[in-house]
């Protein structure tokens, strides 16, 4: 391999994004000719761009070689995220396309390594550190992400969510947010509203699943009079209405095959057509798209284009499912009963250890949204009573496997 002998030494901690396996293989054995057996485990790889942004948080990094192909982030834009959330990162763009993916001279290689001088270990030394360890992390890096408005949540798999949704909403970036049904979608969709510079503009909301197909080219892309039987005035469609702000996507995996193409087209030009019009009208809206659907399924399958997919997933976000937070059941669960006290004008009702426990075993399997309802139910049945126990606890049959000790009603 003949690029292996054009890299210099490391000296930092490198991280290496690229989807492909064998990219990845020639940069490792490149850079472990360079470093001893004990700081090669330093090298870190990551297949994709939000995977390296999760990496960047939480560690300090000299160079990223990060590959121009990759398969779920935009690079200029994750490169335009890397240059204000870590400057003093270096980057090395790779090609896995092209036949000479690693940059061809040593002397541009070294322009972006910039390697410190390695120090031998003599008389009180000891050799510099590729890497800084965990235990010397920033108190930025190692301190909990900001919360998300609405989002209530302490777990690790949340902190993640939150740092990758506060890093990507002040850009226009459209984003998909994946998850099961009840995980908060739409908590995290406005949330990336509210946090960006298009907080003070318009929200617009489209369910791709709830509104007739015959419909819904006309409410999101509009239409002139007369463009169809009982268009009897103009309509400007959702987009148009969510101009300078935000055009949420819910259930995007629902949306025909027949208004994907026109989708795209909108992603890629910034214009709509109304239907019965001839003229394109130019628009400024930022998309953030919901889906409980695995769209690589999908396009696998045809029912999805692969072009409007990867055009999507510009951002990827993916909402954790409530078994996988189990240290927030109890926090939200309390959450739920303050809400329904303020609402009903009383105090809020607190858990028996019992009945808590119960909330700690049950596998959720519809997430949030059910923990919430369960809630309701329970300040119902304990009828004015300050404390749920587990006979006002009513969880659903339906895909459980917990066991039904609540209230069956």
């Amino acid at each position: 391999m003949t690029n292996a002998t054009l890299l210099p030494s490391v000296a930092g901690g490198v991280l290496v994004v690229s989807p492909s396996n064998s990219l990845r293989e020639q940069i490792r054995r490149s850079l472990h000719d360079r470093v001893d057996a004990e700081h090669q485990g330093l090298i870190h790889e990551v297949q994709g761009g939000a995977d390296a942004l999760v990496k960047l948080e939480s560690g300090q990094w000299r160079i990223l070689f990060l590959d121009r192909h990759l398969r779920d982030l935009d690079v200029e834009e994750l490169m335009q995220i890397i240059s204000l959330r870590f400057p003093g990162i270096e980057v090395v763009l790779l090609d896995s396309g092209s036949d000479s993916p690693i940059p061809a001279s040593v002397a541009s290689a070294e322009s972006w390594l910039r390697p410190e001088k390695r120090v031998k270990p003599g008389a009180g030394e000891e050799a510099k550190p590729y890497l800084v360890p965990e235990s010397g992390l920033s108190a930025a890096a190692g301190a909990p992400a900001a919360h998300l408005p609405g989002m209530i949540g302490q777990a690790v798999v949340m902190q993640r969510l939150y740092r990758l949704t506060h890093l990507v909403a002040p850009r226009s970036t459209t984003v998909l947010i994946t998850g099961a049904t009840g995980t908060g979608k739409e908590l995290v969709a406005r949330a990336i509203h509210q946090l960006s510079p298009r907080a003070a503009k318009p929200w617009a909301v489209v369910n791709c699943a709830a509104i007739p197909e015959a419909l819904l080219e006309s409410e999101l892309f509009g239409h002139v009079r007369g463009a169809f039987t009982g268009a009897v005035q103009g309509y400007a469609g959702r987009i148009h209405l969510a101009q300078g702000g935000t055009l949420f996507l819910d259930e995007v995996g629902e949306l025909p095959l027949s208004l994907q193409a026109k989708l795209l087209r909108f992603l890629d030009q910034k214009e709509v057509q109304r239907l019965g019009s001839s003229e394109t009208l130019k628009v400024d809206v930022r998309v953030v798209a919901a889906t409980n659907a695995n769209l690589a399924d999908g396009v696998a399958r045809g029912s999805f284009r692969d072009d409007l997919y990867y055009r999507l997933s510009a951002f990827p976000l993916e909402l954790p499912a409530l078994a996988e937070r189990k240290g927030d059941i109890l926090r939200l669960a309390q959450y739920f009963l303050q809400t329904i006290a303020l609402a009903s004008r009383q105090g809020a009702a607190l858990l028996d250890p019992e009945a808590a426990h119960l909330l700690e075993t049950h596998d959720w399997p519809g997430n949030v949204r059910e923990l919430q309802q369960v809630m309701e139910r329970a300040s119902i049945l304990a009828d004015g009573e300050m404390r749920i126990r587990c006979e006002h606890l009513y969880f659903s049959t339906a895909h459980s496997k917990s066991p039904r000790t609540g209230t069956h009603v």
